[in-house]
């Protein structure tokens, strides 16, 4: 099979590689769409030391069942990426993102940006008849999105349709959360994204105003809600700063792992900062639900290129050629 390989920081190289088979509880799964993730760029450049090169990245898929147990055979499906335990505390409790003994395929194991990739037969989700693969391989992002919001909407004093709420990025996870928050009857949304490519992007999909971070700040104290779809210490600075006295942070981003944080307004002004980490399964099977009843949008902003093309794909997106928030790859 065709696969396109992380073999050294800042290197993908498609080259031919062995077809998986299908062990005992898998599933072999011929790719048709698989997106390219925040995290995937974070291999690339080096800065993950969970994914080692040489490395089959991809985790966001969607394809067809070639082998496995027989009811899944011909089916469908997207995957959980995260192949987890289902005995641990986590998994009993429908929080399996928390699952002590999870690994993940583009990660501990070859991912999706193959001609077939193989995973635990228990991790697929089948598509409703007539699914676009453009659409469900957007179900991974999509999740994430929801995850948060649905996190966010725990701790609000009032409903999420009532609030004045800020996206802080206008890649995938941000995009979407904005495409939801719209789906959800919200009228008070504002996004903020670097990238005036992205930015451009982001407001015709939503029609929310996308504000550039480094133009006119955003006014203090003034969203009941701030997602910081980013994760790195300008934007950190940026949520705390944004947000209302007794509202709330959800951080889904994870550009850098620590930083100084103004913890006296955190504490004077009762603010709930909450972190989110991917989505569960019933996360996943709503938004494929999501994804094809349209409350995602049309997914017009989405690029497609051939898989062959993959290298030039991560250059694009690692330099900020690329206005497009997802480039999904088709073997």
């Amino acid at each position: 099979m065709k696969a396109l390989v992380y073999t050294n920081p800042n290197e993908m190289t498609y080259v031919e590689q062995p077809a998986p088979s299908a062990a005992t509880g898998e599933v072999l799964i011929r790719v048709e769409a698989v997106g390219i993730c925040g995290s995937d760029m974070h291999a690339y450049h080096g800065r993950d030391p969970r994914r080692v090169p040489p490395l089959i990245l991809g985790h966001e898929l969607a394809g067809e069942v070639l082998e496995g147990p027989s009811a899944l055979a011909g089916k469908r499906v997207t995957v959980n990426p995260l192949i987890t335990c289902g005995h641990c505390e986590y998994c009993v409790q429908g929080r399996n993102n928390l699952c002590a003994n999870r690994t993940m395929i583009g990660m501990t194991r070859a991912g999706g940006f193959a001609d077939y990739v193989t995973t635990a037969a228990a991790s697929v989700i089948e598509l409703p008849d007539g699914m676009s693969a453009r659409a469900a391989a957007l179900t991974e992002p999509a999740a994430t999105a929801l995850h948060a919001l649905n996190a966010a909407s725990r701790v609000l004093a009032r409903p999420l349709p009532e609030c004045a709420v800020l996206v802080i990025g206008g890649g995938a996870i941000g995009l979407l959360a904005g495409l939801l928050l719209r789906s959800y009857g919200c009228r008070r949304v504002h996004m903020s994204e670097s990238n005036p490519l992205r930015r451009d992007a982001a407001a015709r999909a939503t029609g929310w105003p996308v504000h550039d971070p480094a133009g006119k700040g955003l006014p203090h104290d003034s969203f009941d809600l701030v997602v910081d779809a980013v994760g790195a210490a300008s934007t950190r600075d940026a949520a705390l700063a944004s947000v209302k006295p007794g509202g709330a942070v959800v951080h889904v981003g994870l550009a850098q792992g620590s930083s100084v944080m103004d913890m006296r307004k955190l504490t004077l002004a009762e603010i709930a900062l909450v972190g989110v980490y991917t989505y569960s399964t019933a996360d996943l099977r709503a938004s494929v639900r999501g994804l094809h009843e349209g409350a995602f949008g049309d997914l017009a902003w989405i690029e497609e290129r051939p898989l062959s093309e993959g290298a030039r794909a991560f250059q694009d997106l690692d330099q900020g050629r690329s206005a497009a928030a997802k480039i999904l790859l088709r073997p």
